[in-house]
């Protein structure tokens, strides 16, 4: 068996790729989905994209669903905290998530105008507000949110919904609107007719050049906002009790990590490398190296956001002590090791049925 220390790292390892995975393949959808009345495409148009998005979207949900079930069986703590703080919010994700794939299979099947309008404004809204509010929940991490671990472990949130669209966590839901809005339409300038390559191309450059403006910002605010910190001695293989710590919070705390390793500050300077080149590969119509360039983006922006929180996977601004890391919040070792071999043998079977699934909607 591995050492336990070796085994939170490697099953953390994992759920950063499913969640990356997610956002690789079910960004794009989101992304397409949220641009479809700004293409003024034909009715004929619109089918073909929607017929071309219908078999991705089982897939793309089953990314999102074996990041939960790695976050729920990995660290159970933080699932429980995490859905007990963001209840509403991640309601609203899955009700946008549910009517997206009804959408691109029963849209359609009928020909009626009103029928076909209000599909349109369905799929418009599964689109955008998964993006928005996926992106709020990122910038409520960073941010840390209300909630206390009793002794008993009991999960208690002190917030509400309302303090959850704060300023930093909007301008993050922004910042992953831009990037999935960019990520898509260039998609579409690779895999569209050539009246919606056009589109796509037109739409890809202010959105990937909102983006970066707003990962800027989202960055320069980071180096202000309060970060955590554990003070007391980490013991990366001792038991799961995440109030045996002591936790101070202090600005500019986040970039801990990159003062300590340097060589991470690679990760965010390739969000920009990427997203600049996909610009660039995108107005000289090389869709094929753009989508490369604009999934790097959307990986390393990920792993910014990982690499910036690490040990932390849910900070608690309102009783810090009961913050949860990788290290104190984790299942046993045994349950830790299960995970490992299933999900990291599911792991690749998912990567190539993503790649079948791509390939036939071509």
């Amino acid at each position: 068996m591995l050492d336990y220390e070796i085994l939170r790292l490697l099953c953390w390892g994992l759920l950063g790729l499913f969640l990356i995975s997610f956002a690789l393949s079910g960004g794009l959808e989101l992304g397409i989905s949220m641009l479809l009345p700004l293409l003024n495409a034909t009715e004929a148009q619109r089918r073909v994209i929607i017929a071309r998005l219908a078999p991705l979207s089982a897939g793309n949900q089953t990314w999102l669903a074996a990041t939960v079930v790695v976050l729920f069986v990995g660290w159970p703590t933080v699932y429980a905290a995490a859905f007990a703080s963001f209840q509403m919010l991640l309601l609203l994700v899955l009700l946008a998530l549910f009517v997206r794939p009804a959408g691109f299979y029963f849209r359609n099947s009928i020909s009626g105008a009103d029928f076909l309008k209000n599909w349109d404004k369905a799929l418009y809204v599964s689109g955008l507000l998964p993006a928005v509010l996926l992106g709020l929940l990122a910038g409520n991490l960073l941010k840390g949110f209300p909630f206390h671990l009793s002794s008993d472990m009991h999960i208690a949130f002190l917030g509400n919904f309302a303090g959850l669209f704060n300023p930093f966590a909007l301008l993050v839901a922004a910042t992953c609107l831009a990037l999935l809005a960019s990520h898509g339409a260039i998609y579409l300038q690779l895999h569209g007719d050539d009246e919606i390559r056009l589109r796509g191309k037109a739409l890809a450059l202010p959105a990937g050049a909102a983006f970066l403006i707003l990962f800027a910002m989202a960055g320069l605010w980071i180096t202000h906002l309060e970060g955590y910190h554990v003070t007391t001695e980490i013991i990366p293989d001792g038991v799961s009790n995440p109030l045996t710590k002591f936790v101070k919070r202090g600005d500019g705390l986040w970039l801990d990590n990159y003062e300590h390793a340097p060589s991470l500050w690679a990760i965010p300077a390739l969000v920009f490398v990427g997203g600049i080149a996909a610009l660039v590969l995108s107005k000289f119509d090389r869709g094929y190296w753009a989508l490369l360039a604009s999934s790097v983006t959307v990986t390393m922006t990920v792993l910014t956001l990982g690499v910036s929180m690490f040990p932390f996977l849910a900070p608690s601004n309102i009783s810090l002590n009961s913050s949860l890391t990788i290290w104190d919040a984790s299942a046993s070792q045994a349950t830790l090791t299960v995970l490992l071999w299933l999900a990291g043998l599911l792991l690749p079977l998912m990567v190539v049925s993503t790649r079948w699934l791509f390939r036939i909607s071509l």
